[in-house]
C-alpha cells in the first residue's frame, strides 16, 4: 500500500489537473496502474486481515491433547504446571512425537495467549459459564431446647448448572463464613474459579471511592490460600447476585422449614450434603438435562484444591480484668489467676476460644459463645488458689454447679480436707471431666466419709481398668473343730494310707 502523502499527491494531480495516470506514474516511480487504483478508490475504511490457517502435519494430530494438558495446568498454581518443555518430553514419550522442541514451545507460548484471553472473556458472564459460584448468608428458625432462635446458613451456588451447597452457623462472623467456604471446598473436592460476593463485612472492610474494595486480611488470606478469584457487587445491587439469592429463598423453603430441632450443629450440617445432592436429580429449569450432569461441568471447571486445608482461626492479644477473666466480643471467658490484669494471647475460630501462653501452649479452652452479657468459666486454673481459702468455696459458683455428691462430701470436711481435695480436683481436670473423680467419690463414699488419698486410690483405679476389688466376708460359723484328748491316736491319722519302707 502507498504512502498517505502519495495518494492524496494522486488523487490531487488526477482530480484537480487532470493529469493522466503514465506522467504521474513516472513522476512517482510507480506503475499507472497502481496511479489508476488509487486515483479511483472510493472506499478507504480499514479491511480485516484474514488469517491464513496453514496446515502443520506435525501439531496439527496432537494439538487437542496439549490443549487438555494447557487447560488442566490452570487449575493448578504455576509452580505446579508443566513446562513446554516437560510437554515436548511427555509427547515424545506418549504419543511418538516427532516433532522439534521449537515447534511445541511456540504453538505452547500463541495457544496459551488464546486460551487465557477466552477465560478472562468468560468470567464477564458468571451466569452462563461452568466453574463459577456465588455466595451469600440467609436466616432461618430453628428450635433448640424447646425455645426458637434464628440461625444463618451460608448458600454456595452455581449459575451454570443451578445446584448449591449450604451449611448452618451460629454467626455471620469471618469464621464462621471462612470455615462454611472452606468445607463446601473439601466436601466438592475442588475450588470454584470466580466467586461472586455481596460487600459483606467479613470479607470487605471498606469500600473505596474508585470502587475498589478493602479486604478483611483473613479473607485476603483465605483467597490466597485456594487461588480463587473474588468479584464483588455495586452497593445496593443484589441482582447483580441474583442466583445466590434466590437459591437462598428456595434452601429455606424446601428444606429449613418449619424450624428444624438442633441439638448440635455440626451434626446437623453432615445431613446437609446429601440433601444439596439430592436436590440435583431434576432437570434445568431452561436446559434439557439434569442439575447433576451439570454441576459434573462445573466441577471439571474447579481449581485444584491446595493439599493443606486453611486454617480458619485468629489470633489477638487481650487484657484480663482482676479476677482473670476476657472479654471477646461482649462475652467473658476465664483464663487464670496468674494472667489478672496482664495481656493474654487467645486463638479464635468459629466455635472455640484458646487461651495460650507466650509460645502458644494451651492454657485452657472454651467453647465459644454467642449472643451477649454470656460467661464461660473452666475453673481448673482457679482449683489451686481455692485450696488456699477453702472457707469460700461455698459462696462461689464453682460451688453451684458441683454435683451434689460434692457438695455434700465438701458440708462434711474440714478445712484442711476441703484444700487437699481441691488440690486432687485441679491435678484430676487437667486430663479429666467431673464424670469419673464423681464416679470415685460415690464408691469411696460406700464405707464412710472417705479421705481425700482414698478418693485418690480408687480414682486412679477406675483410669487404669483395675476397677475396685471385692471385701472379704467372714463366714456366719466356725468350723467345728475335733474334741481335744489326750493320746497318740491322733499320729495315727498321718500314717493312714502311707507306704511303709
Amino acid at each position: 500500500m502507498l504512502a498517505v502523502a502519495e495518494i492524496n499527491y494522486i488523487r490531487h494531480e488526477v482530480n484537480k489537473k487532470d493529469s493522466n495516470y503514465s506522467e504521474i506514474g513516472k513522476r512517482l516511480g510507480r506503475d499507472p496502474r497502481t496511479v489508476k487504483k488509487y486515483a479511483e478508490q472510493d472506499d478507504f475504511s480499514p479491511v480485516e486481515k484474514i488469517k491464513q490457517d496453514r496446515p502443520s502435519p506435525v501439531m496439527d494430530p496432537i494439538k487437542h491433547i496439549v490443549d487438555e494438558w494447557l487447560l488442566e495446568d490452570f487449575k493448578q498454581k504455576k509452580k505446579f504446571r508443566r513446562t513446554a518443555k516437560r510437554i515436548w518430553e511427555q509427547l515424545k514419550e506418549e504419543f511418538d512425537f516427532k516433532g522439534s522442541d521449537r515447534t511445541v514451545r511456540n504453538y505452547i507460548s500463541q495457544r496459551k495467549k488464546e486460551l487465557l484471553n477466552e477465560a478472562s472473556q468468560a468470567a464477564l458472564s458468571l451466569e452462563s459459564k461452568p466453574g463459577s459460584a456465588q455466595v451469600d448468608f440467609g436466616e432461618a428458625p430453628f428450635k433448640y431446647q424447646g425455645e426458637q432462635i434464628t440461625l444463618p446458613y451460608l448458600v454456595l451456588s452455581y449459575p451454570y448448572s443451578n445446584s448449591f451447597y449450604f451449611q448452618v452457623f451460629p454467626a455471620q462472623n469471618k469464621e464462621c463464613f471462612l470455615e462454611g467456604l472452606k468445607r463446601i471446598f473439601h466436601h466438592m473436592g475442588g475450588v470454584p474459579k470466580t466467586i461472586r460476593f455481596d460487600n459483606l463485612s467479613a470479607a470487605v472492610k471498606k469500600i473505596l471511592p474508585n470502587g475498589e474494595r478493602q479486604l478483611t486480611e483473613e479473607f485476603q488470606n483465605f483467597v490466597l490460600h485456594y487461588g480463587f478469584e473474588s468479584e464483588f457487587c455495586n452497593p445496593n445491587s443484589g441482582n447483580e447476585k441474583g442466583h445466590v439469592e434466590a437459591m437462598v429463598k428456595y434452601v429455606r423453603n424446601n428444606y429449613l422449614l418449619p424450624g428444624l430441632h438442633v441439638l448440635n450443629l455440626d451434626e446437623l450440617n453432615k445431613t446437609l450434603w446429601e440433601k444439596a445432592e439430592k436436590d440435583r436429580e431434576r432437570n434445568h429449569y431452561e436446559k434439557e438435562s439434569f442439575i447433576s450432569q451439570l454441576f459434573e461441568e462445573d466441577r471439571k471447571a474447579f481449581l485444584v484444591l491446595p493439599s493443606k486445608e486453611y486454617q480458619c482461626i485468629r489470633y489477638e492479644t487481650v487484657k484480663a480484668d482482676k479476677y482473670g477473666y476476657i472479654k471477646v466480643e461482649k462475652n467473658l471467658y476465664s483464663t487464670s489467676p496468674r494472667y489478672a490484669l496482664n495481656k493474654v494471647l487467645i486463638r479464635i475460630s468459629y466455635n472455640s476460644i484458646d487461651i495460650l501462653t507466650d509460645d502458644y501452649q494451651l492454657v485452657v479452652s472454651h467453647a465459644r459463645l454467642y449472643g451477649q452479657y454470656r460467661k464461660s468459666i473452666n475453673w481448673q486454673p482457679y482449683l489451686n488458689l481455692m485450696a488456699k481459702r477453702p472457707m469460700a468455696l461455698k459462696y462461689t459458683s464453682f460451688y453451684e454447679q458441683l454435683p451434689q455428691e460434692w457438695q455434700t462430701y465438701f458440708n462434711s470436711c474440714t478445712s484442711s480436707e476441703k484444700s487437699e481435695a481441691l488440690k486432687l480436683l485441679g491435678t484430676v481436670m487437667k486430663d479429666y471431666d467431673f464424670s469419673k473423680i464423681t464416679e470415685a467419690l460415690k464408691i469411696a463414699l460406700e464405707h464412710g466419709h472417705p479421705s481425700v488419698e482414698s478418693i485418690k486410690q480408687v480414682f486412679y483405679q477406675l483410669i487404669n481398668g483395675r476397677g475396685i476389688r471385692e471385701e472379704v466376708h467372714l463366714q456366719k460359723s466356725l468350723p467345728i473343730m475335733p474334741e481335744a484328748t489326750r493320746g497318740l491316736q491322733h499320729y495315727n491319722q498321718l500314717l493312714k494310707g502311707a507306704e511303709i519302707n
